[in-house]
């Protein structure tokens, strides 16, 4: 977080947070009361200041106050720099996935040391580029297989990560990626 954030919260620490302002889509793309921010200098400002809370909801920090993310899916979504390494839409490089799932429409969601991610839906070359299963390359068959699987069970596929590094994908339907991978889609304010 940017030490002005830090500054603005301390001399105002009781604002009330907001919600259902700030939207993050499937594209990594922020938008505020529906229209898509363009301004390359307010995107900046919200990446740098764009945290989880303790409960998995994300928010923007504002000065002194939290503005509160709903998200399309995930919480961060991922694109491919042109090394060829995913990358936050928030700009952070993803190193080290720790799990990953593909959903009922063959979306990627990975969990990454920066937090619950999911691949774009314009990366889809990279993914099964990477894609590892009995006869390799995999073909349609087999992700249509893998697809089919009922949510939590293995997809029989793995995802290459380079350096002889991969990933068991599992399946799990889109509803159940909040739970499973400790995030909030819509926060809310809570009643007490």
């Amino acid at each position: 977080m940017e030490d002005r954030m830090l500054r603005a919260m301390a001399r105002w620490p009781n604002v009330p947070a907001l919600y259902g302002w700030l939207f993050l889509d499937r594209r990594g793309n922020w938008h505020v009361r529906g229209e898509r921010i363009t301004r390359p200098q307010i995107i900046d400002t919200i990446n740098a200041n764009y945290l989880p809370d303790a409960d998995g909801a994300w928010y923007f920090q504002n000065g002194p106050q939290r503005g509160y993310v709903r998200l399309a899916y995930a919480p961060l979504i991922l694109t491919v720099g042109a090394d060829g390494a995913l990358l936050t839409h928030t700009g952070a490089q993803v190193q080290a996935p720790s799990a990953a799932w593909l959903d009922e429409d063959g979306s990627l969601l990975l969990s990454t040391e920066h937090g619950p991610a999911l691949l774009a839906d314009t990366e889809g070359d990279w993914l099964l580029d990477r894609l590892i299963g009995e006869d390799n390359p995999v073909d349609e068959v087999q992700l249509a297989q893998a697809l089919a699987q009922p949510s939590g069970s293995p997809t029989g596929l793995w995802l290459s990560w380079g350096n002889g590094h991969s990933l068991a994908l599992n399946r799990l339907d889109a509803a159940q990626a909040p739970a499973t991978l400790g995030f909030i889609a819509d926060p809310q304010p809570s009643d007490t």
